[in-house]
C-alpha cells in the first residue's frame, strides 16, 4: 500500500477539480449507469483514467487534469463536463448535479460492486448504506508539508463558509429535510468525516493517518473524509466542503475561492503567522449553521463575536479579489431554488434544472 510523504509537495498554486455526479435516465431520475460508463465503453480521452464511480451505481466521478493557472481553470472544467456529457449522451444517459438528488431512494438504488466499497460497506453498515451523497472537491497545490498542513489547519474555519454558499441539497429521498444541505449532515453519519482537530505540523498528521491504516479504522488514505485536508499523494490541499452544482460558473467560483484563499495563507505562513486557535466545537457549531440555514448562516469568529454570512463575504470578495463569491450570495440559493421549483411548479421541472447545461 502506498503510504503518503512530504515529498509530494512541490508545486504552489496548481488546481485539481473533482466533482460528482448523478447518472439519470430520460425523466432524470438516478439509474444504475456506471458499469456501461466506467468499466464498459471507452471514455473521450480527456476522461481517461480521470473517471471513476462513488459507492452507488448512479454517482460518477470526474477528475479534471492539473491545472497550472486559474484563468485556465474554465475551460478545462467545461471541456471534462462536456466529455461527460457526451459519453454519457451515447450511452443512452443524462447527468445531474447536487448534493443529493431529491428523487433517489437509497433502498431502490443499486451498490457498486468494486471491493473497495463492499469493504466499506461492511464495515460502516447502515450509514454507508445510504450516503447517496454528491461533492465538490477542489485541490490546489502547496510547495511545502508544514505550509499545507498550516493552511488546512486555517482553512477549518472557511468550509462552513463554502458550505452555507454552496448548499444545494434540501431534499432526501424524496421529503424536505429543513436544512439546506442535507448532503453534509448525511455524510457526516460516516466516521473520520467533519472539521478535523488541528494538527502540529506534517509529522503529525502523517503519524495519524498511518496509524489509522496500520489499526484497520481505514483501508487507505482515501478514506479519511474531513472537509479539509493535506493530502499526502497529491501534494495538494483539498477542500471538500461544497454540494455538487449543475452551473459550472458557481463550481469555478468556490474554485477561485480555494485557490486565493490557500494562496493567501501561504503567504502569511511565510511571514511567521501563528495559527489561529479553534475551538472544535464552535466550528462544528458553524458547520451546523450552514447545514440548517444556508445563505442565512450567521458564524461564531475567534474572538466571540458573530458574524452573517454577507459580511463575511464582502469582507472576502474585497480581501481577495474574487468576485464569484458575491455573484453566488447575491443570487438565489441552489437549495431555495430547488424549494421555489417542487412547490411552484413539480418533480420533473426540479430534476431538470440538476442536469448539467447542455442537455
Amino acid at each position: 500500500m502506498d503510504r503518503g510523504s512530504a515529498d509530494v509537495f512541490t508545486e504552489l498554486g496548481t488546481i485539481g477539480i473533482e466533482e460528482e455526479f448523478y447518472v439519470v435516465d430520460d425523466a432524470g431520475r438516478p439509474t444504475a449507469g456506471t458499469d456501461e460508463l466506467v468499466y464498459e465503453t471507452e471514455p473521450p480521452e480527456i476522461l481517461e483514467d480521470r473517471l471513476d464511480h462513488e459507492l452507488f451505481k448512479c454517482v460518477i466521478e470526474t477528475q479534471t487534469p492539473t491545472i497550472d493557472r486559474l484563468d485556465d481553470a474554465a475551460g478545462i472544467l467545461d471541456d471534462v463536463r462536456d466529455a461527460l456529457v457526451e459519453h454519457a449522451s451515447a450511452n443512452g444517459f443524462q447527468i445531474a448535479a447536487a448534493g443529493l438528488h431529491p428523487t433517489a431512494k437509497w433502498r431502490e438504488l443499486e451498490h457498486a460492486d468494486k471491493p473497495r466499497y463492499r469493504a466499506q460497506l461492511d464495515r460502516i453498515q447502515y450509514p454507508q448504506h445510504r450516503n447517496t451523497t454528491a461533492g465538490l472537491h477542489v485541490h490546489v497545490g502547496v510547495d511545502d508539508a508544514d505550509k499545507a498542513t498550516w493552511i488546512a489547519n486555517e482553512l477549518r474555519w472557511y468550509c462552513p463558509v463554502i458550505l452555507a454558499l454552496s448548499a444545494n441539497s434540501p431534499f432526501w429521498c424524496g421529503f424536505d429535510t429543513g436544512l439546506h444541505s442535507a448532503r453534509a449532515k448525511i455524510f457526516e453519519a460516516l466516521p473520520n468525516t467533519g472539521i478535523p482537530t488541528q494538527f502540529a505540523d506534517f509529522d503529525d498528521y502523517l503519524t495519524f493517518e498511518n496509524r489509522m491504516i496500520d489499526s484497520d479504522a481505514i483501508e487507505d488514505r482515501g478514506e479519511l473524509w474531513y472537509d479539509v485536508r493535506p493530502h499526502s499523494a497529491h501534494g495538494t490541499v483539498e477542500v471538500r466542503s461544497p454540494d455538487g452544482q449543475a452551473d459550472p460558473a458557481r463550481v469555478m467560483a468556490f474554485v477561485e475561492y480555494v485557490h486565493a484563499l490557500v494562496l493567501d495563507l501561504a503567504d502569511r505562513y511565510e511571514d511567521g503567522e501563528d495559527g489561529t486557535a479553534y475551538r472544535r466545537e464552535a466550528l462544528d457549531e458553524n458547520k451546523w449553521r450552514a447545514i440548517r440555514y444556508g445563505q442565512d448562516a450567521s458564524f461564531l469568529q475567534p474572538d466571540g463575536t458573530t458574524v452573517p454570512l454577507g459580511e463575511v463575504v464582502e469582507r472576502e470578495a474585497d480581501r481577495l479579489d474574487v468576485d464569484g463569491i458575491r455573484d453566488i450570495y447575491e443570487t438565489e440559493s441552489g437549495a431555495a431554488r430547488q424549494r421555489r421549483l417542487q412547490s411552484d411548479a413539480d418533480v420533473d421541472a426540479l430534476c431538470e434544472s440538476l442536469l448539467l447545461p447542455g442537455q
